[in-house]
């Protein structure tokens, strides 16, 4: 059983900065809720019952968001606010714990998933990058698909999706060993290739930064020299994973949205805020004031 998720925060956010100086990007709100609480949403939708943080000192904000507040709580409720002070008072369900282990200096992304290895243990793991969210837009949590998957089949998943051919330059492109899996299903892998040319480029499905993965993978990073950047790069140990057992690329079925990057975070706000049952329709107005 899949139960653990690795999530990566200790990153500093440049591509954010200014806002990100001194708020961990992570933090920066999608409408009225941070980013991570998207993200860790989705993980305890697909079962997951424990979240390891490898964070940064600086960073302790996250941490802070899944603890409880006694003084606002009770300030709410003195108030009446009581929706509000439900929101506030169980940001996690019963029986889902949040973890924090420190990064120490950056060495890249497979260095900070191996700092969760002695929590993952001999476990099957889950990495979820958070600077992406993957909202199933009513046709399911595809991070739930992919651990069914994992739990069936004993291959390790990544998720896909499909770019236009003339970005896959900017992506790690999936190699397929036959044909592209239809959304919601998954395929053999060959490798990933980062940042093809499109003339390159074996297929036009990029790594979306959702994994499901066998414990051996943390004794492979530990393994894995520094590669790209003169980091310790987590594709490069999946690259060694695929000539030792099966991989296999999941196309997913809903959307994603790079928070990352300002045009992803803004794409991101717009759509959350539609959906949002408060402010949906005055987001509408907005957006129809903004065109006219």
């Amino acid at each position: 059983m899949v139960r653990k998720a690795v999530i990566p925060v200790a990153g500093f956010g440049t591509r954010m900065l200014p806002a990100s100086k001194s708020i961990p990007k992570e933090m920066l709100p999608i409408v009225d809720r941070p980013a991570i609480d998207y993200v860790v949403e989705e993980a305890v939708e697909a079962g997951i019952t424990e979240i390891i943080l490898v964070s940064h000192g600086s960073k302790t904000a996250i941490e802070n968001f899944f603890d409880g507040h006694p003084e606002l709580e009770a300030q709410l409720e003195a108030k009446g606010k009581t929706g509000l002070l439900e929101k506030i008072r169980r940001p996690l369900p019963d029986g889902v714990q949040v973890i924090s282990v420190r990064q120490g200096p950056p060495q890249g992304l497979g260095h900070a998933v191996w700092q969760a290895r002695q929590v993952v243990g001999d476990e099957p793991f889950v990495v979820i990058l958070p600077d992406v969210l993957v909202d199933g837009d009513g046709r399911g949590n595809d991070l739930n698909n992919m651990i069914r998957r994992f739990e069936e089949e004993g291959a390790a998943q990544i998720m896909v999706e499909k770019v236009p051919d003339e970005l896959v330059h900017k992506y790690g492109i999936a190699d397929l060993d036959g044909t592209p899996p239809q959304p919601g299903d998954s395929a053999p892998m060959r490798g990933v290739v980062e940042k093809p040319s499109r003339e390159q480029a074996p297929s036009n499905l990029s790594v979306v930064g959702r994994y499901v993965l066998p414990p051996e993978v943390m004794d492979l990073l530990a393994d894995t020299p520094p590669g790209a950047g003169d980091e310790i790069q987590l594709t490069d140990a999946l690259a060694t994973l695929i000539g030792q057992a099966p991989v296999e690329a999941y196309a997913m079925l809903g959307r994603t949205f790079d928070c990352g990057s300002k045009e992803g975070y803004l794409e991101a706000i717009l759509h959350y805020s539609l959906k949002h049952a408060e402010i949906g329709d005055a987001a509408r107005a907005l957006l129809d004031r903004y065109q006219a």
